[in-house]
């Protein structure tokens, strides 16, 4: 199987740069998480403007990439599949930057106790949007791993729907207000969603991946 872009460069590097936006919006989502919770401000809200600043950019490659599988004809039969994969994982940075939007603007009180709940979470996430960065740039190289990685987002994934019904149990178990337990119970599902976006990217990839082998 052939490098699926071994005659445009700068397209290439592109999409390098988006994929590398991607990855470290992840990273940068699990730490932001973690400096909230830890009640480091400012540290939050330094990763927050970090990924804000890397939705920009992402949004604006992505339009730059399109343009130019466009106007340049290149990869017709394989233009579909990686605008549908860039433009989804693109909704995972989204995702991420919303998510940390709701913790700097709705500050919940999350009790102590469920710090590491949140944490993992957090972790479970970031490490599903690895692999499936991981998974996507082999796509784009050679295609021969593709699989490896989708299985590894899936496990992720559901590391984390185990993870949240946990913590959403914990939450209701405690003596809180109804309104708040449903508060903290929303953070879960923002945190949650990362995990999720990224499983819907990766069964995308693997179906592009099976067409490309055909």
């Amino acid at each position: 199987m052939t490098h699926l872009f071994s005659k445009t460069r700068l397209l290439e590097s592109k999409i390098e740069e988006f994929l590398s936006h991607a990855s470290e919006v992840g990273l940068l989502f699990r730490e932001g998480v973690k400096n909230y919770l830890d009640g480091r401000w400012e540290e939050f809200e330094r990763r927050r403007r970090q990924v804000t600043e890397m939705e920009k950019r992402a949004d604006d490659l992505r339009h730059e990439i399109e343009r130019q599988l466009y106007v340049e004809t290149l990869i017709p039969d394989s233009r579909g599949d990686v605008l549908g994969i860039l433009e989804h994982t693109d909704e995972i940075i989204n995702k991420a930057k919303a998510s940390l939007t709701q913790f700097s603007v709705e500050l919940p009180d999350i009790p102590d106790d469920l710090d590491a709940d949140y944490t993992e979470l957090a972790d479970f996430g970031c490490r599903a949007v690895q692999e499936l960065v991981s998974g996507i740039r082999s796509f784009f190289r050679s295609g021969a791993s593709v699989s490896d990685y989708t299985h590894k987002v899936a496990f992720w994934e559901k590391e984390a729907d185990q993870v949240g019904e946990k913590l959403r149990r914990k939450i209701f178990e405690h003596d809180l207000d109804l309104s708040r337990k449903i508060h903290l119970g929303n953070f879960v599902r923002h945190i949650d969603s990362i995990a999720d976006a990224a499983e819907d990217v990766s069964e995308r990839l693997a179906i592009s991946a099976i067409k490309r082998s055909i």
